[in-house]
């Protein structure tokens, strides 16, 4: 790869209201961090080249599809480890994020081993990542980073994962799913909702994703999709319609309308508008 100097922060939050989390992109072929700490977890994938961290008294390595774990406190750097650089993805999790659903009373899960090897996982924190970046919307952070962060905690840390049964899933899923098309251009976070239902977040996204086969904030989305249908089946122009549905803009809007449909919201409207002579 050829690197470049380039860091790029975008904030996204927890939920309407709910607590920061920052996202970093960044590509570096000369830039070497100083010693220094976070009070949160940092979670990053390599996406190009390989970097070099000291690390717990030891010369760490990260080449393309490794995921990163820094625990709080602990001090380290970080830089190029070959001439073409290295580039990275990474977010600076909280640590009851990463808590949620584990069998521990609270207490912070231990990684010991600070690169990860899991393709699989590794993908879909760079994919979270890379569609937050973009559109950092509230509900889909929140549905996305926890229960990516609570499988991380799952599979490489100490922590033991829950093991009960959550009973009336359906009915609980059910009851988020009406609230989510009830307040569709403001949706209440997660974090109420469940506390509504006397649930943990993780409790709730589980009961969903169980019942649903997909989380709330990709639910919301593909209903939002169909209200739109209904307004460019009426003459509206996707301009007009992202904000009616609660989509940030049109280009919000046409990514999902192409997940969902395959097509541009624009190509949909004409279609749906030569019918009609």
């Amino acid at each position: 790869m050829t690197a470049q100097e380039v860091a790029r922060w975008t904030r996204a939050r927890l939920g309407r209201c709910g607590p920061p989390l920052d996202l970093l992109t960044a590509c570096f072929d000369r830039h070497r961090y100083a010693p220094h700490a976070h009070d949160e977890f940092t979670v990053g994938v390599t996406t190009g080249g390989l970097e070099v961290i000291a690390y717990r008294g030891d010369r760490i390595y990260s080449g393309p599809g490794s995921i990163v774990v820094l625990e709080p406190g602990e001090m380290h750097t970080g830089g190029p480890a070959a001439p073409d650089g290295y580039a990275y993805r990474a977010l600076y999790a909280a640590p009851p994020l990463l808590t949620d659903g584990t069998a521990d009373g609270g207490g912070l899960p231990h990684f010991r081993e600070p690169v990860l090897d899991d393709p699989e996982l590794a993908a879909a924190l760079r994919r979270a990542h890379t569609d937050l970046s973009t559109y950092p919307d509230p509900l889909e952070a929140e549905s996305r980073i926890p229960w990516l962060l609570t499988a991380l905690a799952h599979r490489h840390s100490t922590a033991r994962a829950t093991r009960d049964r959550l009973p009336g899933a359906a009915r609980l899923a059910h009851a988020v799913r009406d609230r989510l098309a009830d307040e569709l251009l403001t949706p209440p976070s997660l974090t109420d909702l469940a506390t509504d239902l006397g649930l943990s977040r993780y409790q709730l996204l589980r009961a969903f994703r169980t019942t649903m086969g997909i989380p709330p904030y990709a639910w919301l989305a593909q209903y939002r999709v169909n209200r739109a249908q209904c307004l460019l089946a009426a003459g509206l122009r996707p301009a007009e319609v992202a904000p009616l549905v609660g989509f940030a803009d049109q280009a919000h809007l046409t990514r999902w309308f192409r997940r969902v449909l395959g097509v541009t919201p624009a190509a949909y409207r004409n279609s749906v508008q030569d019918t009609r002579h």
